[in-house]
């Protein structure tokens, strides 16, 4: 593509993406490393900075506004954070020694598309459930365990190029915590994880030959098409059943993650 014309379709490709996967509950970044792969061709491993990049400037807006509302994340955030910011240097490092070429990459995309996308489609939205129900399907984890556990989903998050909050998201509501105390812990865990993906790849940039640092102009653009697109999303969701967004999205996701995973097992 010319100049110009990368960051006019990476933000375009971003806004469709976030308002299809905003009112399912997942992140826009999880859709948008396999579109920079396949259509914008960004290099590996820089694809997993950018997109961690597209996080930093895509969720300060509703960061915003569930401040605003009285949803801050409280100690929630505080521990998620704990275990996601170590667990992303971690894998940021992994990324760049281990997994720098694109065929072994493949594998990863799919091992964490394919589980995501089976996940939106076979299981109910939380408001489905009732409050004795949601009493029953689950236990809350602990603090030290939830440390555990959000630092394995850092790690994960620095080697894809993702912050983390759609892996940890349904699992704590899974675990009988209420949506509304979890989407702001989850997200606050997701920009500071990312903003520091973005300093650790660059800084290991200086040291590594070949294309490791973000590229700046394509993560901006998707950013912004984020945060446009998230927002218009959150709108939309009011309107459309729940459970149709979560199984479209959960077909698309599963498709995309297949296409990878059989490459990369091959």
């Amino acid at each position: 593509m010319g100049p110009g014309w990368t960051e006019t379709v990476a933000f375009a490709a971003a806004w469709v993406i976030a308002v299809a996967a905003t009112p399912a509950g997942i992140s826009g970044a999880v859709l948008l490393l396999p579109f920079q792969v396949s259509v914008l061709g960004t290099p590996s491993p820089a694809v997993t900075p950018t997109n961690l990049l597209y996080n930093v400037v895509a969720t300060p807006g509703a960061l915003y506004r569930y401040r605003r509302q009285g949803q801050a994340g409280g100690r929630l955030a505080m521990v998620l954070i704990a275990g996601t910011l170590p667990g992303v240097i971690a894998g940021s490092v992994i990324r760049v020694e281990l997994l720098p070429g694109p065929h072994v990459f493949d594998l990863v995309v799919g091992v964490v598309l394919v589980p995501l996308g089976m996940w939106l489609l076979l299981t109910q939205p939380s408001s489905a459930w009732s409050g004795e129900q949601a009493v029953r399907r689950g236990r809350v984890i602990s603090s030290p365990m939830l440390v555990v556990l959000a630092m394995a989903v850092g790690c994960v998050g620095g080697i894809y190029g993702i912050g983390g909050g759609s892996i940890l998201a349904p699992v704590l509501i899974g675990s009988r915590r209420q949506a509304a105390e979890v989407a702001p812990a989850a997200l606050a865990s997701t920009f500071v994880t990312s903003a520091a993906g973005v300093v650790t790849f660059t800084i290991l940039a200086v040291h590594e030959h070949g294309a490791v640092a973000p590229d700046w102009p394509t993560g901006l653009a998707l950013g912004l098409g984020g945060l446009a697109g998230g927002y218009t999303g959150a709108r939309l969701q009011a309107r459309l059943p729940d459970a149709l967004i979560r199984r479209l999205v959960g077909v698309l996701v599963v498709a995309i993650g297949a296409r990878y995973l059989w490459p990369g097992l091959s």
